[in-house]
């Protein structure tokens, strides 16, 4: 049994030599220039988006000591890390099995001793490459050390829309839209602006407020609508009237009662309710005087 526990522990040894032995230990340098991949852009993940929009003609090389990173990250981190790490292991399968680029594991150890970005910045230098990456740090000292950074953040920043929704321009409006309420301009890079409402605007120049934008195959589109004048304008308050001398007021200071309604009526108010009435009591009583009345009866009941 022990003899065959050495066996198949020789078979696996010789097949991992084997396949070692074929991965390159150097980078073929006809295929263009080497551009080392950072942990931080495989983690990222956008960089399958531009691979297969078929802008990097040069050779994607990944060194063994980042997937050895990657692959400490996915045993020994925590749960979050954990899972960016396979994914980024997972973009590593996913740049291989693409046809449009050519992507080489590089073997130079599966751990770098004086560090991943070190490591980076050595081999670029040494194969005159670039250096793909979004680490802030690293990206600057890139730059200082004179070290090509392409930086996928920058990148993204360069193509995004030029203005935002909420975002104010004056712009010429030139022709109609494709409704008959909607005239056209256009910016100053070229994306077309559909303004709503705009019809009677065309061939002049006119402020709009920018709503949305769409990304078509065919380019950037933004839609907009007028900013009118009277936006501008601050509306003034109206003048109050004289409602400081409210009737409803005084009606409830007059017919208040002196006392709680819970608490009961003196004797002397039974005795005047069963008193006769009042001749002078049969003119008609305003307003105050009924509403007097009625608060009164209720408290009595």
């Amino acid at each position: 049994m022990d003899t065959l526990i050495i066996v198949l522990l020789l078979v696996i040894l010789a097949e991992l030599t084997y396949l070692l032995s074929k991965q390159p230990t150097k980078i073929n340098t006809k295929t263009g220039r080497p551009i080392f991949v950072d942990t931080s852009v495989l983690i990222d993940g956008r960089i399958i988006s531009v691979a297969q929009s078929g802008f990097i003609g040069d050779t994607l090389v990944i060194p063994r000591s980042v997937v050895g990173e990657l692959q400490f990250l996915a045993d020994n981190a925590d749960t979050e890390k954990r899972s960016r790490a396979r994914h980024g292991l997972d973009v590593v399968r996913e740049l291989q099995d693409m046809t449009n680029i050519t992507v080489e594991i590089l073997q130079d150890g599966s751990k770098a001793e004086e560090g991943v970005d070190e490591r980076l910045l050595k081999l670029a230098k040494q194969h005159g490459g670039a250096i793909c990456t979004i680490d802030f740090n690293l990206n600057k000292v890139a730059q200082v050390e004179n070290i090509a950074v392409l930086n996928v953040n920058e990148l993204a920043k360069t193509l995004r829309m030029a203005y935002l929704p909420g975002e104010k321009l004056v712009i010429g409006l030139i022709q109609k839209g494709q409704d008959s309420h909607q005239a056209v301009g256009y910016l100053a890079d070229g994306t077309m602006v559909v303004v709503e409402h705009a019809a009677t605007k065309i061939g002049q120049s006119a402020e709009v407020e920018f709503i949305r934008s769409l990304q078509t195959a065919a380019g950037k589109m933004m839609f907009a609508k007028l900013v009118h004048l009277e936006e501008k304008v601050p509306q003034q308050k109206k003048p109050q009237g004289r409602k400081a001398n409210v009737k409803p007021e005084r009606v409830i200071e007059a017919a208040e009662p002196t006392q709680p309604a819970d608490m009961p009526k003196p004797r002397q108010n039974n005795r005047r309710n069963t008193r006769k009435p009042n001749p002078q009591s049969r003119a008609p009583k305003t307003s105050v005087q009924r509403e007097a009345s009625l608060i009164e009866q209720i408290n009595n009941q």
